[in-house]
């Protein structure tokens, strides 16, 4: 069954990757917005990440200061415990000493450590935005371009139009109008024809008398 599901995630998702790539191949610029998105979507995901580091890492500065405060309390107090001939009190506190003083020096690795980490994560974070900032001004460029494209092409496209098909429309107008007039002129001759005939029969037959 679990083969079947991953058989079936497979087959979807490939199919939603040739829907991106033809729509990537028909709107370019539709495509670049996705992925742009996308990477917007993951720049807050690392800033995100930043903040937590730096929260980390102030955890880790409080707890090496709270660490060294105590270890050297339990100091104190060991010498003070020596000097009263207090045995149990004092092997108590060196032992806590010694505890803390171990809690001390990790927490200060762990608070080094946690400030390289997040020079460096906000080194690379710094450079993520500035990418996208490029990104999205290449973006205008394009856009830019592409509109330029589409207002070239309408404008050759009406050129074109108003250079040479307009007269060849004009042409063919021109002979249907006249193929009309003849067809208006030929339909009156005829039908006055038979009027005209008329008129001059009857003047020969008065000329006759």
């Amino acid at each position: 069954m679990a083969n079947i599901f991953t058989r079936i995630k497979d087959s979807v998702s490939a199919d939603l990757h040739d829907m991106l790539d033809q729509k990537e191949q028909k709107n370019p610029i539709a495509a670049l917005n996705h992925y742009l998105r996308q990477s917007e979507q993951e720049k807050e995901k690392v800033r995100k990440l930043v903040e937590r580091q730096y929260k980390l890492k102030d955890e880790f500065a409080r707890e090496h200061y709270r660490a060294q405060e105590l270890a050297e309390k339990r100091k104190k107090q060991a010498e003070i415990a020596e000097r009263a001939g207090e045995e149990q009190m004092h092997v108590f506190a060196v032992r806590e000493h010694e505890e803390y003083q171990a809690r001390t020096e990790r927490m200060k690795a762990s608070r080094d450590e946690a400030e390289e980490q997040l020079s460096q994560l906000e080194e690379k974070y710094e450079d993520m935005k500035h990418r996208l900032k490029d990104m999205h001004l290449r973006r205008m460029e394009l856009m830019g371009r592409e509109n330029i494209a589409h207002a070239n092409h309408q404008i050759n496209k009406v050129v074109e139009e108003t250079s040479d098909k307009p007269f060849s429309r004009f042409a063919e107008m021109e002979k249907y109008i006249e193929n009309l007039e003849y067809k208006v002129n030929s339909s009156y001759y005829r039908s006055t024809f038979d009027s005209k005939i008329e008129k001059l029969e009857k003047e020969l037959q008065e000329k006759a008398e």
